[in-house]
């Protein structure tokens, strides 16, 4: 079982008891308004959403963590690794994606635990490319990528939803 930390953070598989803290981050419409067409997701939809990045790390050897702040054991919400399915344009290829809950926003862990992920990508999965794709006007998605030194590689528009997308990138020097 595949299990990253930091100094202030545990990345890890997902658990039965992670459902619930999920899905209250995922009910939050600020936190959700810039995922899909910003709509908040249910108990329900949430326990979908945790079993298939489970079977995407069954299948693919990759997948999102659930994000845990070690001081306190509380679910902070979940980063990792991810196939973009949703935009074609840009396959094959791996995205580095994280959401944290609004407690958790501001103090620098989203950087944190993407850099983690960022480097268990490079080092752990030999991926030679990674990129993060975020709805333009996110700022600290942005923030987040220039941080880990990705660069603006296009703006796109999202297929299902026409909002526009920014991707950035960051590959690895041979």
């Amino acid at each position: 079982m595949t299990c990253l930390r930091t100094p202030r953070l545990t990345l890890r598989r997902w658990r039965e008891d992670d459902v619930a803290p999920m899905a209250a981050i995922n009910a939050d419409p600020e936190v959700m308004r810039w995922i899909g067409d910003g709509s908040v997701r249910d108990r329900r939809q949430t326990a979908e959403r945790i079993a298939a990045w489970e079977r995407e790390w069954d299948e693919r050897g990759v997948g999102l963590f659930a994000v845990e702040c070690r001081g306190t054991g509380r679910l902070a919400g979940f980063a990792g690794l991810s196939v973009p399915a949703f935009l074609p344009e840009i396959l094959p290829a791996v995205e580095l994606g994280w959401r944290l809950g609004r407690p958790y926003w501001g103090r620098g862990l989203a950087t944190e635990a993407a850099r983690v992920v960022l480097d268990f990508a490079l080092r752990d999965r030999g991926l030679a490319r990674v990129v993060s794709v975020h709805a333009v006007g996110n700022t600290a998605a942005e923030g987040v990528a220039r941080k880990l030194g990705m660069r603006r590689e296009r703006e796109t528009t999202h297929p299902d939803y026409g909002t526009p997308l920014c991707v950035h990138v960051l590959e690895a020097r041979s």
